[in-house]
């Protein structure tokens, strides 16, 4: 493979994001979780269906009980990821307190 093969190949990858996001604290932020969680779900699976979701899914606290989250999502630009991040629904619904976003890269094994 020549090197401007490579930098095509490079060019054209989507850009992954790593998603870390911590629940609310307050007495309220499991029950609005769950009235939320059809509606992130349900998210998820169109990001999926475009080729968008890497794989996600609730961390637990030791009860068992979801108290955030861990996504890797994929896009072709920065703005298709700020529209997804302005709409999903943990965001827009206050699920999501705090939340870190990093650039990421799956390993390709």
């Amino acid at each position: 493979m020549r090197v401007c093969d490579i930098c095509e190949k490079q060019k054209n990858e989507m850009k992954q994001y790593l998603i870390i996001a911590n629940d609310g604290k307050d007495d309220g932020a499991l029950d609005r979780r769950k009235e939320v969680r059809p509606l992130h779900l349900a998210g998820a699976k169109k990001l999926k269906e475009r080729n968008n979701f890497v794989i996600g899914g609730a961390m637990l606290d030791d009860d068992g009980n979801m108290r955030g989250s861990i996504m890797i999502v994929q896009f072709e630009t920065q703005d298709d990821f700020q529209y997804w991040y302005d709409n999903e629904p943990y965001i827009t619904q206050g699920v999501w307190k705090t939340i870190e976003v990093k650039p990421f890269r799956v390993a390709d094994v």
